[in-house]
């Protein structure tokens, strides 16, 4: 049989098709992709556990299968990957802490994980996280930092850093990540990839473990929108394991996908999302915009104290999952996690209440201005990916430390469950950066679009990093 030069390096969509059409076997591209592991990942540390032996049985099974005239399905015979804290079968879900690798190992996968294979893809590994997801950096003090692909010298951003670090070192096309305060975004705007973080309960996270319950989600990552349309396809659908899990239907994204944009309206996000970051952050959003036409603006209101309170009730709800393990382990946590979490217990209880009640209120009023507009651009982060170990950066002329502020924009959004489609920008030679395109609940598929039209139009791109060279 024929092959492309490199099946580690074929989009989602590409190798799908040529596995079902015969023109290659799902053995030759899981093979790929595990060379490419394990000649590129020692420098990207995006993997801590590498499941050769279940790849390669699941491959057999599925080629097997397509000889038997069996279809496979849309993700026949894809290669992905999944942050530590889903559930793998005979693996002990981690969740990137040191704790957790004692525990039992997984009975069986994750609801997404069942998902993705059910569609024909295959798991090769699981991915680094920052401990328990309460990061922004990508560093890790038990499995060591993941490094950009882009620059081996700085942060791949958190906590989903191993997803968007594999995807962007071309080791898998797709990836499964967590995103409560923005893990999925920030990753993609610091590794130069796409990624989904959608309606609160659109995607089941029954079989993950938990950061705060109710701003969770789950999501996918990937190198094209196109790609990233066909995993979101094939991870929706009801779960009754996860309370919190929409009745809704599926509602597949991926034959919109082509619409263009000529229908919506869309405008940038002003106000507080238009200051307090570097420059180029704002001119990666003037690229988009200027991209698919947009001239107009609006504010989303009280944004700063949606981030406040964002950071309230993460603190109080991450505490309370993990008091029992900070009054006996105090010592085997990440000493910054730890710290956070001790200061989440001692909040005051009306500071909480206080939060949640703006929740509603907040929620009210930004879905109000869904009313005049369809999507609304806003960016990423507030600067490229700082260096590794860099503790503070200068936004507005005020120092602040790195970890607590990188997630000043997706926040505000997170908070209220609203989808968003982070998408890579390269404004030069350096490092990427991203924008988030948002939409109102249920409306994925509209953020899918935009980040199409805008991939089409050249505006976004996802390339895989150049680490053949890498030591």
């Amino acid at each position: 049989m024929s092959a492309l030069p490199d099946w580690s390096l074929a989009p989602a969509a590409d190798i799908a098709r040529a596995v079902s059409d015969g023109t290659v076997e799902v053995r030759e591209v899981v093979a790929a992709a595990l060379a490419r592991i394990a000649r590129i990942d020692p420098a990207v540390n995006s993997f801590t556990d590498i499941l050769g032996a279940r790849a390669i049985a699941r491959a057999a099974a599925l080629d097997a299968a397509r000889a038997c005239g069996e279809a496979l399905g849309p993700l026949a015979g894809v290669p992905f990957a999944v942050k530590n804290l889903f559930d793998v079968a005979g693996l002990p879900t981690r969740a990137g802490s040191r704790i957790n690798r004692e525990r039992a190992p997984a009975a069986r996968d994750a609801a997404l994980v069942r998902r993705l294979e059910a569609a024909g893809a295959v798991l090769v590994g699981a991915l680094a996280m920052g401990e328990y997801a309460y990061d922004f950096t990508g560093e890790n003090v038990h499995d060591g930092n993941t490094r950009n692909p882009h620059a081996l010298g700085h942060m791949s951003g958190g906590s989903s850093g191993g997803s968007g670090a594999a995807v962007a070192a071309g080791l898998v096309p797709v990836a499964l990540a967590s995103d409560t305060n923005g893990s999925i975004r920030v990753p993609s705007a610091f590794c130069g990839c796409f990624g989904l973080k959608p309606t609160y309960g659109r995607l089941s996270r029954a079989g993950s473990f938990p950061f705060v319950g109710s701003l969770d989600h789950l999501g996918p990552m990937a190198r094209s929108s196109r790609d990233l349309a066909l995993a979101y396809d094939a991870l929706q659908g009801p779960d009754p394991e996860d309370p919190a899990a929409t009745s809704r239907p599926a509602e597949p994204a991926l034959p919109d996908l082509d619409r263009g944009i000529a229908d919506l309206r869309i405008a940038v996000a002003g106000g507080y999302f238009a200051n307090r970051g570097d420059p180029e952050a704002f001119a990666a959003v003037a690229r988009v915009a200027g991209a698919l036409g947009v001239t107009g603006s609006v504010e989303i209101p009280e944004a700063a104290r949606a981030r406040a309170a964002a950071y309230l009730i993460t603190a109080a709800e991450g505490a309370a999952l993990h008091l029992d393990r900070l009054r006996e382990r105090a010592g085997d946590f990440d000493p910054a996690v730890r710290d956070r979490l001790l200061a989440g217990a001692m909040l005051p209880a009306p500071f909480v209440e206080r939060a949640q009640r703006f929740r509603r209120w907040y929620r009210d009023a930004v879905l109000d201005l869904f009313r005049e507009v369809d999507v609304i651009l806003a960016p990423a982060t507030p600067c490229r990916a700082p260096r590794s170990g860099q503790t503070s950066f200068v936004l507005d002329g005020v120092a602040l430390p790195v970890r607590a502020n990188l997630g000043l924009f997706t926040q505000p959004l997170s908070f209220i469950g609203l989808p968003v489609v982070a998408v890579p920008v390269w404004l030069d030679d350096g490092l990427p950066l991203g924008v988030q395109v948002v939409a109102a609940p249920w409306n994925e598929s509209l953020c899918l679009r935009v980040a199409h039209h805008l991939e089409r139009a050249g505006a976004v791109r996802a390339p895989v990093a150049a680490l053949e060279d890498a030591p």
